[in-house]
């Protein structure tokens, strides 16, 4: 179920694993131009409502559709699928007709250029409403009674890319009434022929609709005036459009515009901290700006009324965070996170069609003047993130735990997303650790089987090498760049998702996969047993780690072996077994120099030599991997304890590299975890990640906001305070066990609950006069121990 403006939708289709069947509709597009980049098609049917009252819509769509019912705003998607196969949406829109005659809008932008984010794939439509019986009113394709289309051109379709990863800026060119045709049927519209495509296969969308709830900005933080200077600044990323497929190459741009934010600077900046809400107002003229803070960062479609007097031009910048008191519409890791509107006088009802990450947003207007009005940002965010609870006597972890789900819900709509700003991309690795917090906070593994399948379904990857797989998926790879790492971290999710769902089906669908993977490794096996000289990008961590890759790099070897052992156990293949505890006793063998482990080995006329660099995050890989124990390396694991992680004061170990937090921060609080370190823990979880929830309100790629600061895999967190702090060890919906282990903490009380299946886990404790005092509910039939 999904509430706007306090009507209630039931989206059928949430969960199933049915198959969606179209009962007549066919693939649509603009004849001959399905493959043309950027190119925005409304489509438009008017009918009438049917008798006996119910009203349902089915759509597929490539790239992205945003939909309408008699103006009001409906939904967004599709949900994402594999190559060559297209996930349904279905709208139950009864509760949202009218008596009488009915519009229908369908905005479809089609992209085709390579992403980490919407697939390079041919444009279409594919859609068909049907009443309460299942009869069809109404479906695109040959059919007379279906849409009409036709081109949007109130969007600038030449224009540069918004990130390297994403697809195209947002840059309109408005006059009234441009949105008119979707919600009045008298005015004209249409007429563009259409051509009838290919069928596409196509898959259920599983995965609940976000509620899509509209966000106001809480405080008005800045004003000013910005000024025109001469700059010989050159975007560095227009080169990429000259390159085949990649967008639109510097001559064609209609407009840059990332020159023309470059060319307006601030001029003056005053700061303020003025509540704002539903309502407030402000005009802008003669270069003036206005900041608005949205309190918390944000994801989703950014909205408002504008009204003007004049011709005007304006645009607003975004980020997650201010920089001296300022939005930088480029710190954001080479986004050009801007839109820009050129108006002619009237009043516009306007928002994004793509979603964005922010917290801060700042209106600029360089000529004319206008009002700004009731700006929003309409969230796109997962619906279940909600379901769980946890609170506790110290505000500082119920403010962690609230950025730790904050993050989760803004990066898992569809797939496990890295961040929902710069890239929207599935990343494995990230998705190992977001698993984890998927199944705490929603009690499902619907988004989780969604991003599986994606990878399962496709019989191969264009441009990555026969066995590998993607490091981030769905995705166009052109230059055949791959993480072989990332590879290894999809066996170990595989095996946790194998036990947390039941799913025997999904593993076994996946043999031939995880073969493959270990086919892929084998020509890179040296006489020892050990990876040497992988090629693409070698990734470890955000660190001095990433330097030391070659040429027989440790940490991946211990992943290796970690990969190995969940696939023998996952399987039943005693070999890989085998192979994983000889690569172990090989590593021990060479890495290990006495005090530590050393990150690589480098080949010097036919000898294998270890290196001197040695990194915290390798440590943390052999502990984590089990190359190491607190048994088997005492004083290590004393230094690990003491010596490294948030606590490491300044001079300490220096030729130590410091970790950074993807993977090394929770490689280091899993491996507390596995020991019992709760109390540790607990400090710990203060000092890496309060700084980044009071900054944000979501956690970070990084230990400094230097890229994104809302990255998936650090929801992380939430798993761990339900683990090491209110103390739900596990929870075994298949086998029907909850096991727990209440940690001894300074803390006066935790209570928390988590959806399950079977209903809701509840647990809570608390210490009155020194004991410890606890209580559990667990679902019918669960055994607690």
């Amino acid at each position: 179920m999904s509430r706007e403006n306090g009507n209630m939708i039931q989206h059928a289709g949430e969960g199933s694993d049915d198959t969606p069947c179209f009962a007549s509709a066919q693939p649509v597009w603009l004849s001959g131009r399905d493959r043309e980049k950027n190119l925005f098609v409304g489509f438009r049917c008017v009918f009438a409502r049917p008798s006996n009252g119910g009203l349902r819509l089915r759509i597929a769509a490539s790239s992205l559709y945003r939909l309408f019912l008699n103006g009001a705003f409906v939904g967004h998607g599709p949900a994402r699928g594999p190559h060559n196969f297209y996930r349904v949406d279905e709208y139950d829109l009864t509760s949202r007709s009218a008596p009488g005659i009915n519009v229908m809008a369908v905005e479809v932008i089609g992209y085709n250029v390579p992403s980490y984010y919407v697939l390079n794939q041919p444009a279409f439509l594919l859609a068909e409403i049907l009443d309460g019986r299942g009869a069809v009113l109404a479906a695109t394709g040959a059919s007379s009674a279906g849409f009409a289309a036709q081109v949007l051109p109130e969007r600038v379709q030449r224009v540069q890319r918004y990130s390297c990863q994403r697809t195209f800026v947002e840059c309109y060119q408005l006059a009234p009434d441009c949105d008119r045709w979707r919600s009045d049927s008298a005015v004209p519209f249409g007429g563009e022929p259409l051509a009838v495509l290919e069928p596409r296969a196509v898959l259920p969308r599983r995965v609940p609709f976000s509620e899509f709830r509209c966000c106001q900005p809480t405080r008005l933080v800045a004003e000013g005036r910005s000024r025109l200077i001469s700059t010989n600044w050159r975007d560095p990323k227009l080169a990429m459009g000259g390159r085949k497929g990649d967008g639109f190459a510097e001559s064609e741009l209609a407009c840059v515009l990332s020159h023309e934010l470059a060319a307006t600077v601030t001029d003056r900046l005053r700061e303020l901290d003025v509540p704002w809400g539903r309502g407030n107002s402000f005009r802008l003229a003669d270069r003036a700006f206005r900041v608005l803070d949205f309190g918390v960062e944000r994801s989703g479609f950014l909205g408002m009324k504008v009204r003007c007097r004049n011709a005007a031009r304006l645009y607003v910048t975004f980020d997650e965070i201010r920089v001296n008191g300022d939005v930088d519409w480029r710190r954001y890791a080479g986004c050009v996170n801007a839109i820009s509107l050129s108006l002619q006088p009237g009043t516009y009802a306007f928002e994004t069609l793509e979603p964005y990450a922010l917290r801060y947003a700042k209106w600029m207007i360089t000529e004319g003047d206008c009002e700004i009005e009731d700006a929003y940002v309409r969230e796109y965010v997962s619906p279940d993130a909600e379901r769980a609870h946890f609170d506790c006597s110290d505000p500082v972890l119920n403010r962690i735990y609230a950025a730790a789900r904050e993050t989760f819900r803004q990066n898992t709509v569809d797939i496990f997303m890295d961040c929902p700003g710069r890239e929207r991309a599935g990343w494995l690795c990230d998705s190992f650790f977001t698993a984890r917090v998927a199944a705490d906070l929603c009690g499902n593994h619907l988004v989780e089987r969604n991003f599986l399948e994606n990878y399962v379904l496709p019989p191969s990857f264009a441009n990555i090498p026969k066995g590998m797989v993607p490091d981030n998926y769905p995705a166009d790879f052109p230059l055949g760049a791959y993480i072989p790492n990332w590879a290894l971290w999809l066996v170990l999710q595989l095996e946790e998702y194998a036990t947390r769902s039941g799913d025997s089906a999904m593993i076994e669908r996946f043999r031939s996969r995880i073969e493959g993977v270990f086919e892929f490794f084998r020509p890179y096996l040296n006489t020892d047993g050990l990876l040497e000289n992988l090629q693409s990008w070698v990734f470890i961590e955000w660190s001095k780690a990433n330097e030391f890759t070659q040429d027989v790099n440790y940490p991946t070897n211990m992943l290796y072996a970690a990969a190995l052992d969940a696939a023998g156990r996952l399987y039943g293949e005693p070999a890989w077994r085998r192979q994983a505890e000889a690569v172990r006793e090989v590593v021990r063998r060479q890495s290990f120099d006495g005090k530590f482990f050393v990150d690589n080995a480098v080949r010097s006329d036919g000898r294998l030599a270890a290196t001197h660099n040695r990194t915290e995050v390798c440590q943390y890989y052999a502990f984590f991997t089990d190359v190491a124990t607190p048994e088997t390396h005492p004083d290590l694991w004393q230094i690990l304890l003491h010596r490294l992680g948030p606590g490491r004061a300044e001079g300490i170990l220096p030729d130590i590299h410091a970790a950074n937090a993807l993977p090394g921060y929770f490689l280091r609080l899993e491996i507390l975890s596995r020991y019992g370190q709760c109390r540790q823990i607990l400090a710990e979880l203060k000092k890496y990640f309060d700084g980044m929830a009071c900054t944000t309100g979501t956690l970070w790629e990084n230990n400094t906001p230097v890229a994104s600061c809302n990255h998936g895999f650090a929801s992380h967190v939430a798993h761990i305070l339900f683990r090491d702090v209110l103390g739900v060890w596990e929870v075994d919906t298949v086998k029907r066990t909850l096991r727990l282990r209440f940690p001894d903490l300074d803390l006066g009380r935790c209570e928390g609950r988590i959806p399950t299946p079977d209903g809701f886990i509840r647990v809570g404790w608390c210490r009155e006069g020194g004991e410890l005092a606890t209580e559990v509910q667990a679902p019918a039939g669960y055994r607690v121990y």
